[in-house]
């Protein structure tokens, strides 16, 4: 009964959230964005990538706070989440739409993102966290903000124009879920009032990440799947949903460059500061530096370097373009590092 109960929590909160993105956060994030003048993918690789990349910054915090082998679960989700940004939700975008997309921007995402492992991989490798690592990490989180904000002034780009897509009627089993879709418009208001849908937007995805992660763990105990497989796996797919929904729905719009911005935004903020945000609180409030087992994740963080090497020579090969080829690649990668994750748990 209980495992009956968590599979209908996972498959209700996918549609949640699914709902909830579509309908309030991009929407919210374009009249932000808009508002502010940034471009897409400015607003991509920020505004979205910081909100929708919120639940793996709760679960961290949580992990922090409780201690012991919870600290492993917390960067474990997030190192998982990264290599599911990469792989699967460029991948995913890829087979949506295929589109051509500014260098410039995902050159400095990527330039980044090196940066932010090679910061990952400076902490773990010292096996203590200091106060210097995370001023460090969060140094460079707002080095890249700044980046972002001025990198078209310095490298100029066209921006993508939007492309709407026609609408497709909604299919008979999505009629079943009139109910929850009325509760939902409720709670959201206008679409001028875009600073409270966002923020509610935001509020909400966190909630529903919360209750996919709790689901999936309890899934996981039922069928006797290891916590650590479920770290990597199970709990950073349930965290990266946000992150798929909002990337998925900007590129049926024809603005791919903004979908990968949010991917690669999304993992930086993640480790820098998913992780640097957390581990600022311990050591404040403990006093002192924070111990880190490095053994298990240093394999892992070279993964990390070689996704975002192979990203790099795949986009050249193809001259910065996305197709369904870019897409086979990224996501069939993504099943070989399951298949490796599965086997170092055997």
């Amino acid at each position: 009964m209980i495992l009956l109960s968590a599979i209908i929590a996972l498959l209700i909160s996918f549609y949640l959230l699914n709902e909830i993105t579509d309908k309030f956060f991009v929407p919210s994030l374009d009249a932000i964005s808009h508002k502010l003048k940034m471009s897409d993918d400015a607003a991509g690789a920020t505004l979205m990538a910081a909100g929708s990349s919120a639940p793996e910054l709760f679960i961290s915090i949580i992990a922090v706070i409780y201690g012991g082998d919870n600290l492993d679960i917390g960067v474990g989700t997030i190192v998982g989440s990264a290599l599911f940004n990469l792989l699967v939700i460029i991948g995913a975008v890829a087979f949506v739409r295929s589109s051509k997309v500014a260098w410039q921007p995902m050159f400095r995402d990527m330039l980044f993102y090196v940066l932010s492992i090679g910061a990952l991989y400076w902490a773990f490798s010292s096996g203590v966290v200091t106060i210097w690592h995370v001023i460090g990490f969060i140094s460079l989180y707002v080095v890249y903000v700044i980046a972002v904000l001025n990198w078209k002034r310095i490298f100029p780009y066209e921006r993508v124009e939007l492309e709407e897509d026609e609408d497709e009627e909604d299919p008979s089993w999505k009629k079943l879920m009139k109910p929850v879709d009325f509760l939902i418009d409720t709670v959201f208001g206008s679409k001028d009032r875009f600073i409270y849908n966002f923020l509610i937007s935001v509020a909400l995805i966190a909630l529903l990440s919360w209750v996919l992660v709790e689901s999936a763990v309890v899934v996981s105990d039922a069928m006797g799947i290891p916590k650590y497989i479920v770290a990597l796996t199970i709990l950073a797919f349930g965290t990266s949903v946000p992150d798929m929904m909002s990337s998925v729905i900007v590129a049926k719009q024809g603005r791919g460059g903004m979908a990968i911005s949010n991917a690669l935004g999304s993992n930086i903020f993640d480790i820098l500061l998913g992780l640097g945000l957390p581990w600022l609180i311990l050591i404040i409030g403990s006093g002192q530096a924070m111990e880190v087992s490095g053994s298990d994740i240093t394999s892992h963080i070279f993964i990390l370097l070689a996704s975002v090497v192979g990203m790099f020579i795949v986009f050249l090969i193809t001259r910065w373009r996305v197709n369904r080829f870019v897409g086979a690649i990224f996501l069939g990668s993504y099943l070989v590092y399951l298949v490796y994750v599965i086997m170092q748990a055997i």
